[in-house]
């Protein structure tokens, strides 16, 4: 039976998974790290806190996140 996974579960139980953090992660781990999920989501979490909970995305809302950044349009939140 597939585990179900629901946003804001804690990360430490979902199982089975490999998290990827960016290579842009800079030393203080300010960064998030994803991990695929075996139906098919994406799990979203802090990875300052590898315990807490993670945010669950359909590969669509993913990919339209993913070029939204390279279009730069969430640019003014980095400033």
């Amino acid at each position: 039976m597939e585990q179900q996974i629901g946003n804001g579960v804690r990360s430490s139980i979902i199982s089975g998974v490999t998290w990827i953090k960016s290579a842009r992660s800079n030393q203080s781990g300010n960064c998030v790290e994803v991990a695929q999920l075996p139906g098919g989501g994406v799990a979203v979490r802090n990875s300052r806190y590898p315990e807490g909970p993670a945010l669950v995305y359909t590969q669509a809302e993913m990919a339209a996140f993913v070029e939204g950044a390279k279009d730069g349009d969430f640019d003014a939140f980095t400033a």
